[in-house]
């Protein structure tokens, strides 16, 4: 066996132009499944990293207009105060819930400074849930809530983008047009997809409410179950309850929408599902060409050694050892078209995560082990038959061949 893998070397060497071009199928389609998996590897850890980061057992709620005509025969969408109430005095899975004001660009003036900045409106349970602690200074205390004090908590872009440290507590900062004592600065959370988590401040939703009148009844909350295993009921929970408040028939779709790590989750999976699915479509079709790529340059050479498998054959070579011959050096061919394909996958997957805005991609030993598998199982299929026509020729007619 070791004699048949030297003999297919030194045929891949003494032909190296035409083995790279036979085997170029089979290197893009191992580069493709080393690429592909090493990116979707590295964004599973990355979001899992984040969906931590969000807050454990943390779920999200809006209200939301349902699409379609059922959507369209619904009367007001709103979600407010009593209905938070309601939920928080009504659903035994729960542990906290806080509300959420939130504004996309809120004008903040320090100085000479004037920037652009998102703004959330919350309550003091709102750390515990987002798992937001705060670095310096101090959360909301409930009395900041209950009274509206004009108290707020700060990211660290927001300290990057106004020239200043930490030294900003416990001064003041104008917020569309109000002015409000910086209590806190949050820990740095970092970005995900690029937007920048760091990049907001966080003042009482209740003097949110007061500046933003209009979002008294449009309100959304997050919450956090008592426990991971019972996220499920806390969200049927909350279903049920503002479903009843809201007097929807069994029939009627809900005027809200609700989300969960575990759905986050799902959704992306399901992209990568598709990225699996454009990653199987490339990787069928490279093999299918690598493959008739290996069979036709494998029908080739039995047809130039013809004379040497007669030989062969003349002083008592089997069928059986022909056959492996011609095997092995359709295999090798595969595996080292293979190889290729690993090593360029792995420089791709190392130069993507150079990219500052690229998570870090890992390749799993599995795919290096699914990358030769794909390889020497397409060696095997698309081997066989020039195998089996070097096995069979008739050692007479074969060493008559010109």
């Amino acid at each position: 066996m070791l004699a048949n893998v030297q003999n297919a070397l030194e045929q891949l060497w003494s032909h190296k132009m035409r083995s790279l071009l036979t085997v170029l199928g089979i290197v893009i389609a191992v580069t493709s499944t080393i690429t592909v998996v090493g990116v979707v590897q590295g964004f599973t850890a990355y979001v899992s990293e984040f969906l931590q980061g969000l807050g454990t057992n943390a779920m999200w709620v809006w209200p939301q207009r349902p699409a379609g005509e059922a959507g369209k025969r619904l009367g007001r969408i709103e979600l407010d105060e009593r209905d938070l109430a309601a939920v928080e005095a009504g659903c035994s899975a729960l542990r906290r819930i806080s509300p959420l004001v939130r504004r996309q660009a809120a004008t903040v003036r320090y100085g000479r400074e004037e920037l652009s900045i998102p703004l959330e409106g919350t309550a003091a349970e709102y750390h515990a849930i987002r798992n937001f602690p705060v670095g310096a200074g101090r959360p909301f205390a409930v009395v900041d809530v209950e009274r509206a004090h004009h108290v707020c908590v700060v990211g660290r872009e927001v300290l990057r983008k106004l020239n200043v440290d930490e030294g900003l507590v416990g001064q003041t900062l104008l917020l569309d047009g109000q002015r409000f004592r910086v209590i806190g600065v949050l820990e740095e959370k970092g970005s995900f997809l690029g937007d920048n988590q760091d990049n907001l401040i966080l003042i009482p939703y209740t003097i949110a409410l007061k500046m933003y009148p209009a979002s008294r009844h449009k309100l959304a909350f997050t919450a956090q179950a008592v426990s991971e295993q019972g996220v499920p009921e806390a969200r049927a929970q909350i279903v049920n309850l503002l479903r009843r408040r809201h007097g929807l028939a069994a029939y009627q779709p809900n005027d809200f929408n609700i989300m969960t790590q575990d759905e986050i989750l799902e959704t992306f999976n399901n992209l990568s599902l598709v990225a699996t699915a454009v990653l199987a479509g490339i990787v069928g079709i490279s093999l299918l060409v690598g493959g008739i790529g290996i069979m036709n340059v494998m029908l080739v050479s039995v047809t130039e050694r013809t004379r040497e498998i007669g030989l062969r054959k003349a002083v008592g070579a089997r069928r059986r050892d022909v056959l492996v011959q011609f095997l092995t050096e359709a295999v090798t061919l595969s595996v080292a078209g293979g190889g290729l394909g690993i090593a360029l996958g792995h420089a791709f997957c190392a130069i993507a995560s150079l990219h500052p805005q690229m998570v870090d991609v890992v390749v799993p030993w599995w795919a290096v082990v699914l990358g030769f598998g794909i390889s020497g199982s397409t060696g095997v299929v698309f081997g066989l038959v020039p195998a089996v026509k070097a096995a069979l020729l008739n050692p007479i007619d074969a060493l008559r061949h010109e």
